[in-house]
């Protein structure tokens, strides 16, 4: 387990139920947490105000952390920014509990090793559910154009596309090509 912010050591908890430590840190994480769409940079502080309580089978940690993420809105992809606080509450295991000693390797049970807990995964969990999968600037924010691209909010109040179905297409041509027309017309007099 490397050292980092997300690293605490919990010799501070005595192993006694109920004893509790409060602890409150911030750091600049290495790495993105977040959505596709939007997260914390890297480089950007992570705050955390945790309780680290002592319970039978390890330390459970309860509080919230925070930051500010940065993204773009998913419909018209503007830059975007809002300050994120997740609540965070998360059982770590002694290594000689029942829990350490009955859960399976496919179970995902946090423990306690060499008198540390790391709660990147945890923060990376928690963040990435709490943020939105798709973003949005307002929520009546109207997007793209389909065709050209154009933002809509930016767009005259008539932007449009005159689109014809392909099935139609040759007719549009036809009717499109004087020569054709006329052809048509003389067509249709001879009947």
């Amino acid at each position: 387990m490397t050292d980092s912010g997300f690293v605490i050591d919990v010799r501070s908890v005595p192993r006694r139920p109920g004893s509790l430590t409060e602890k409150a840190w911030s750091f600049d994480t290495p790495d993105r947490i977040g959505a596709e769409m939007i997260g914390i940079p890297a480089g950007g502080r992570v705050d955390f105000d945790l309780r680290l309580e002592s319970v039978s089978e390890g330390v459970l940690v309860t509080g919230t952390v925070g930051g500010h993420a940065e993204g773009q809105c998913s419909r018209c992809l503007d830059p975007l920014d809002q300050d994120i606080s997740v609540y965070l509450t998360e059982l770590f295991a002694y290594p000689d509990s029942e829990t350490d000693r009955t859960a399976d390797e496919d179970e995902e049970v946090e423990r306690i090793v060499d008198e540390k807990i790391d709660l990147e995964q945890v923060v990376i969990d928690a963040v990435a559910t709490d943020l939105p999968l798709s973003p949005l600037c307002t929520p009546e924010c109207p997007g793209l154009c389909s065709i050209c691209g154009v933002k809509l909010t930016d767009a005259e109040p008539d932007h449009g596309h005159d689109i014809i179905d392909p099935r139609w297409a040759k007719l549009a041509e036809r009717l499109d090509d004087p020569k054709a027309a006329g052809r048509a017309d003389e067509a249709g007099d001879a009947q």
